[in-house]
């Protein structure tokens, strides 16, 4: 069974478009790749959210969930970048113990 995963580049292109028309030149890059990936979304997320939504930053945190594949790829971020947990973990704004958890089950 395939699952389904929400089409981002509309998403983000309709809240680009509706709400933050000044922004749409720095999301351009990404929004023209064919398939985007979670650090893509990500990205996005970060460039049109930037200050606008920084106290809420935390509530949003706690509602984040993230697949395997979004996982891996952000452990394969780290080792490409040479970044420790720490690092990695301000990078994605995640905990150190998410980053721990994931290595112990996906790297070990």
């Amino acid at each position: 069974m395939e699952k389904m995963m929400p089409n981002y580049k509309l998403i983000y292109g309709d809240i680009i478009k509706k709400k933050y028309p000044h922004k749409k030149l720095q999301c351009h890059t990404i929004l023209n790749k064919e398939q985007l990936s979670v650090l893509d979304v990500i990205k996005l997320n970060d460039i049109i959210f930037d200050s606008t939504h920084k106290e809420a930053g935390i509530f949003n945190q706690m509602l984040r969930s993230y697949d395997q594949s979004a996982i891996l790829e952000i452990l394969d971020y780290q080792k490409a970048n040479k970044l420790n947990n720490t690092q990695l973990a301000l990078e994605f704004k995640l905990s150190r113990n998410s980053i721990s958890k994931w290595k112990k089950i996906f790297v070990a």
